[in-house]
């Protein structure tokens, strides 16, 4: 595509979830020519996931379970310490996957071009945004519960102060004043754990908290595993990370979500706002991880910082697939099995189209998989699409139609009717996102409200790559910093160049107390580059210095012995220099000189 075409330009990657369609239209001109749409890219969603409700007298914790497809169903289980005995349902998967959707950072970038008339009746010169050729687009991208039940143990055994089921879980809450009875005890009753543990769960004990363990019910697959939710009493959400990094990568992504009536913020960790001019814009970012996980890991954060990606209304969640009013489990009582599939087809929740079906809920395949397994030797679409067809095929042992209801009503249809009622009552919602390594897992991150927050949105987050007449091009980055360069290399950045541009923490009210702020520096770091990147200026001869003469008044000289410069014939800059310093460039050596610069944490 030449710089005179006004077409629409479309480059579109996909990671992680699928995305709705953005806004496409992107007006980021003023005298100049543009694109007419952005070119945006989301970045990676994979990592662990927790959405709290911060009411004012408890605390809603939806936690969404991560798995390996090839775990042994046996041998799944997790514990989770509590501070009490919390109240116990089942999660909305959908709900994780519409928060995920609209709240994922995009980054993308549009082209600018100067208009430049050169004399002739071709020139570009457009003084609107606005062209025929279309819109841009993007693509992102309870069971009931008994306490005080020992399990039949004596002496120091731990106290069972809850057993109940959740969905497709077994949980018992525990309260015990050694970790290795707590972890004998839960080892005799089907809840592995990680020998590991023993000295973290220690900790949790002196804390004075109790642990709630989940396992799946006997006979469930991993594909039945669905969110849980933990209902406590206060509001100070906290993430008990000292637990995970048992198992934990390096680098594993964290992402919490708040549902509240202001915007949250970390109490014990650092906030930190990352430095645009480290993402690889040409690229859509796709360095994001990279920059967010070397920023939390500067001084004075030292890895435990969190970066927010969104804080605003709550209403840019799409509700489709959380809940719908055709969804009625009572119909599948004493419905035959022969017509589930024809019930759930009716009520939305599954598709069938010539032997293949597709399943509008993320929990109903791993229902009919549980209730009506499709039998060895017959594929699946071909199965469920004509039940009928294969009637005497059906594990009539396995289809017990009123605990195919009850999952649907406490997996499905429960789950989302409180996404919906949840997201319709808080109308602030925060995504934080952070990195750790196991070696940086030694603090549980605690969260709070802040009132007196500004909002933060980087769902489309675009630059400008603006291409003048004459001279180089340039990226005009959302936070203000300009960096030169153009095409599909970023350039490298100093060494020097920090990761973070703010890092602060957070006060239950008022303004971030900022602890360190790199903007002034970044600024300079990117004005040195400019000048090293600048192409060398051509000798000015006799011919040339004529020519420039006789031209317009575009040469002057100076009192420090420089001659100034102008164009040549070519279009391209000419000067000739004396032996004087650019004082620019003296300006940013002694500003480096001058110990400014702290180098990032190796």
């Amino acid at each position: 595509m030449t710089r005179r075409a006004l077409g629409l330009i479309s480059a579109f990657t996909l990671l992680g979830l699928p995305l709705a369609a953005l806004p496409g239209d992107a007006e980021a001109c003023g005298g100049t020519f543009c694109d007419q749409g952005p070119m945006n890219m989301p970045v990676d969603q994979t990592g662990e996931n927790i959405l709290f409700v911060l009411a004012e007298d408890h605390t809603e914790a939806h936690i969404q379970i991560q798995y390996d497809p090839d775990t042994d169903a046996e041998k799944f289980s997790w514990i989770v310490p509590v501070t009490s005995v919390p109240d116990f349902t089942v999660g909305s998967q959908q709900l994780f996957i519409n928060v995920l959707n609209a709240t994922v950072p995009v980054y993308g970038f549009v082209n600018q071009f100067e208009p430049c008339d050169y004399g002739g009746d071709g020139g570009y010169y457009d003084d609107s945004c606005s062209g025929s050729s279309g819109a841009g687009s993007s693509a992102s991208g309870g069971g009931e519960g008994t306490g005080g039940d020992d399990g039949g143990t004596t002496g120091d055994a731990p106290k069972v102060l809850l057993r109940t089921t959740v969905g497709a879980f077994d949980v018992v809450v525990l309260e015990g004043a050694n970790a290795a009875v707590v972890m004998d005890w839960l080892g005799m009753n089907g809840y592995y754990q990680d020998p590991n543990a023993e000295p973290i769960l220690q900790e949790y004990i002196d804390d004075g908290y109790v642990f709630a363990a989940f396992k799946l019910v006997q006979g469930a697959e991993v594909d039945e595993i669905h969110p849980i939710t933990i209902s406590y009493a206060g509001n100070e959400p906290c993430v008990p990370i000292k637990l995970t990094r048992i198992a934990a990568k390096p680098d594993m992504d964290i992402r919490t979500f708040f549902l509240s009536a202001n915007r949250v913020g970390p109490s014990n960790y650092h906030h930190v706002v990352i430095n645009e001019a480290q993402l690889d814009w040409p690229m859509f970012a796709s360095n994001y991880k990279e920059v967010v996980t070397l920023a939390v890991d500067e001084e004075p954060s030292n890895g435990h910082a969190w970066v927010t990606e969104y804080a605003g209304p709550s209403e840019i969640v799409d509700q489709t697939g959380l809940f719908s009013e055709l969804w009625d489990h009572t119909v599948f009582v004493d419905l035959k099995p022969i017509d589930v599939v024809d019930q759930l087809i009716a009520q939305g929740l599954m598709e069938c189209v010539d032997n293949e079906c597709t399943y509008n809920h993320p929990l109903v395949q791993g229902i009919l998989y549980a209730f009506l397994p499709v039998p060895d030797g017959i594929p699946e679409g071909d199965f469920y699409s004509c039940l009928e067809c294969f009637e005497g095929s059906i594990d009539v042992d396995a289809y017990i139609p009123d605990l195919l209801a009850q999952a649907l009503l406490e997996r499905v249809i429960e789950p989302g009717a409180h996404a919906v009622e949840i997201l319709t009552t808080w109308p602030t919602l925060s995504r934080l996102y952070t990195t750790l390594s196991p070696q940086e897992m030694t603090q549980d991150p605690f969260f709070h409200q802040n009132a007196d927050l500004p909002g933060v949105d980087l769902t489309q987050t675009t630059a400008t790559q603006f291409f003048p007449c004459r001279g180089g091009s340039s990226w005009n980055l959302p936070g203000g910093h300009k960096v030169p360069g153009a095409g599909q290399t970023w350039p490298m950045m100093p060494a020097e160049m920090p990761y973070a541009e703010r890092v602060e923490m957070i006060p239950p009210a008022g303004a971030p107390q900022v602890e360190v702020d790199n903007a002034q520096l970044i600024d300079m770091l990117l004005q040195m580059l400019l000048i090293q990147m600048a192409p060398e200026p051509r000798a000015c001869d006799s011919a040339s210095a004529s020519a420039s003469d006789s031209s317009s008044d575009s040469s002057s000289s100076s009192d420090t012995g420089a001659t100034g410069g102008g164009f040549d014939g070519d279009g391209a800059a000419c000067a000739c220099r004396s032996d004087a310093s650019d004082p620019v460039v003296a300006g940013l050596m002694l500003f480096l000189a001058g110990g400014f610069l702290r180098r990032r944490r190796a």
